[in-house]
Order: structure tokens, then C-alpha cells, then sequence
């Protein structure tokens, strides 16, 4: 399957029992959820699916699964985030060994690479695999920006398709299609910004609010591609308290504990995370229960 870049990439969260381990019925269940509400991709083992704290054997396990459940209607995209070169071409290999059928690719983790090491990291990785590839430029989280020039040394790799632009700068879409057109799809990776970069260029939203309110998620993205501002401006005004939680180190619990009273998920989070407690929980729970009671009614988006 070629990837089209663009649409709603729902970076899925990781469902873990009572007991630690993978809860794959409860992973099933968000993952139909967001197929009948029309997103066009899955993305597994981000920061949100707590990559750093699951193993390569658990990886392998949900690829599996969500390639078996998508059943070939949307591509199933395997985050790498690794320290070394060589583990990071491993991991794709492995990837595409379990039916992934494209890669989100993250600079080196734990050592801030300058512009010549990250461009090599890319390369290297790149020409290992022949899956389709979407860099993820996050430079306030991972302290390594993935600058023009490096994507402008990118380009003579046909797999390297897409950016997850979460930069946290609006107008690095702009700058991005100025220098380089339509070589790369750029997806808004923060929450925050997803309409604004939409409406200025961007093709799609890697997503996270959206695995607990994936209607709402997806009928932004489709009023607005369809120049219906208005609407699509009256469902993100209500999302927008839900979308700041993505911006917390806590993002993962707060999203979890989102899914949870949205019917899609639970907050079992896997040590050294936590589970909320006390004050911080009540008022994390206090903005999701009041955007539940004051869900909109979503025009007829899936025709567009």
C-alpha cells in the first residue's frame, strides 16, 4: 500500500490491563471507533503509545493486531525513536517484517545530533528500507530541529514523503512549501495549531485528543479542506481546552484518562508514569467531563 499522506493519523495510545500487560480487546475498540469515524492512517509506538517504556516483542504485537484489524483500508505506520542508527534500521526491518506500511521517523534519542549527524541518521535509515517515511520535526520536545537544508538533502530520497510539523511555529508550513512545494506532505503534529496549519497549507493532523474524540477530530479536518470555516471553527473552539492536555508532560495520562470517560480507553499508564491523583486529577477530569456535557452536534461531515 502507498500512503497519501494526508487526513486524520491518530497517534494511538498503548492499552495496558490491571495487570501491565497489553489490553488488546480495549486497543480493538478505539481502533473500530476511529475506523467508523474515517481516519485515514494509524500511527503506533509515538510518544504517546509510551515507546520508551514498551518492549520490541510488544511492538510487533500491535502492529500485527491493527494490520489484522484495518484490513488493508489504512495504512499502519510504526513510530521509530531510537538511540543508534543501527537500532533504528533494525526496527524497520522489523516494521515492515509485521505488515507495517510506512515509518514515522524521529531524530536520534538521548544526543542532540547537529544538522550533518541528523541529515546522515535520516539517510541512513531511509536508504535501509523501502517503506514510506514521515520525519517527525519536534525540536521543544526532542531539542533537535530538522531544518530546511536537512530537508532539502532529504529530498533524493523518494521514500522520505512527509513531516509531522510540530515545531510549534505556524509559519514553518509556509516556509516548508515555499522552498519545497508539494515534495513533502506536512501533517500538524500540536494539537493547538491543527486548523491554523490546515488552513495554511498543511494536509493532514497526526492527532492526539483524537483517540478519545475521533467524530469531532475528523469533521475538523474535513469542514475545513472543504472551506467550511465556520463550522469546522464553532467543533475546534469546543476542542480546544481537550487539545491544551496535549501540550502537558503529562499528555499521556491526561489523553488516557480523556479516552476513559469518553468510553475509548482506560487510564492504565505503564511505571515510571502514574496514574493522576488528588487535585491534579479533579481538574483534568473537570475540562474533559465539561466538554463531554457540552459535545456538539456534528454536521453531516463524511460525504465531503
Amino acid at each position: 500500500m502507498a500512503i497519501e499522506w494526508k487526513g486524520i493519523f491518530p497517534a494511538f495510545t498503548t492499552k495496558f490491563t490491571a495487570a501491565d500487560e497489553l489490553d488488546l480487546p480495549l486497543f480493538g475498540k478505539n481502533l473500530q471507533a476511529q475506523i467508523e469515524a474515517g481516519i485515514d492512517g494509524v500511527i503506533l509506538g509515538g510518544s504517546l503509545g509510551e515507546a520508551s517504556v514498551i518492549t520490541t516483542a510488544e511492538k510487533e504485537t500491535l502492529t500485527k493486531y491493527a494490520v489484522e484489524q484495518v484490513a488493508g483500508k489504512i495504512p499502519v505506520v510504526m513510530n521509530i525513536a531510537e538511540g543508534s542508527t543501527a537500532e533504528a534500521i533494525r526496527q524497520a526491518k522489523l516494521a515492515a517484517s509485521w505488515g507495517a506500511k510506512g515509518l514515522m521517523l524521529l531524530p536520534p534519542m538521548r544526543y542532540k545530533s547537529d544538522e550533518r549527524e541528523t541529515a546522515e541518521y535520516f539517510k541512513a535509515v531511509a536508504a535501509s528500507t523501502e517503506l514510506p517515511i514521515m520525519i517527525y520535526n519536534n525540536p521543544v520536545d526532542y531539542k533537535v530541529e530538522v531544518t530546511l537544508d536537512i530537508f532539502d538533502q532529504l529530498q533524493q530520497y523518494s521514500n522520505i514523503q512527509a513531516v509531522k510539523e510540530s515545531t510549534r511555529d505556524v509559519s514553518n508550513v509556509t516556509r516548508m512549501i515555499s522552498r519545497f512545494g508539494d515534495r513533502y506532505s506536512i501533517l500538524c503534529g500540536v494539537d493547538t495549531l491543527a486548523m491554523e496549519e490546515m488552513i495554511l497549507g498543511a494536509k493532514g493532523w497526526v492527532g492526539g485528543l483524537v483517540c478519545a474524540f475521533p467524530a469531532e477530530t475528523v469533521a475538523i479536518y474535513k469542514l475545513t479542506k472543504a472551506g467550511r470555516i465556520a463550522e469546522a471553527l464553532a467543533i475546534y473552539r469546543w476542542f480546544l481546552p481537550l487539545l491544551e492536555l496535549d501540550l502537558h508532560a503529562k499528555l499521556v495520562q491526561y489523553i488516557k484518562l480523556a479516552e476513559q470517560q469518553a468510553g475509548l480507553g482506560s487510564e492504565a499508564v505503564r511505571a515510571p508514569r502514574l496514574q493522576l491523583i488528588g487535585a491534579e486529577r479533579e481538574r483534568i477530569l473537570k475540562v474533559i467531563d465539561t466538554a463531554i456535557a457540552s459535545r456538539p452536534v456534528l454536521p453531516d461531515y463524511r460525504s465531503l
